[in-house]
């Protein structure tokens, strides 16, 4: 697949999210993908992904992500993020804040004969947390 098909593809998966819409996962993304950034504790699978995400956008109804740009090169593709939501439900424990917040996110997705095969993502959670009011700010 060419750079342009595998952002495309990259795309469709925060495009997924957006709409809440998380069969999408099981179109893009390969069933024995590894997701390195699986929260701790879990397996780093795409049937994982979905659960966390699900718990996500349970907790935050109104979450959307911005992308600010998508590059690729070869098999991979790197994005920047704008995530933002309102913390309406619990989340990893979490009571529900009703807070809103905005972070930043950077993922990059490996494919391999069109479905995302490894994900791995930095993601600004002191910045969420500190806006949601679970962590003092400096």
């Amino acid at each position: 697949m060419s750079t342009e098909q595998n952002k495309a593809l990259a795309n469709r998966v925060v495009d997924g999210i957006n709409q809440k819409n998380l069969s999408v996962f099981d179109e893009v993304i390969a069933a024995d993908a590894v997701d390195h950034a699986a929260p701790p504790g879990m397996p780093p699978t795409r049937e994982t992904a979905k659960q966390f995400l699900g718990m996500l956008v349970a907790a935050f109804p109104d979450f959307h992500y911005t992308v600010e740009f998508t590059v690729a090169e070869g098999d991979r593709v790197a994005q920047r993020l704008n995530a933002s939501g309102t913390m309406q439900g619990e989340f990893l424990g979490m009571p529900p804040s009703g807070k809103q917040a905005t972070w930043t996110e950077t993922h990059v997705s490996r494919f391999a004969d069109g479905k995302l095969v490894e994900h791995w993502a930095s993601i600004d959670q002191a910045g969420m947390l500190q806006q949601l009011g679970f962590m003092p700010s400096e």
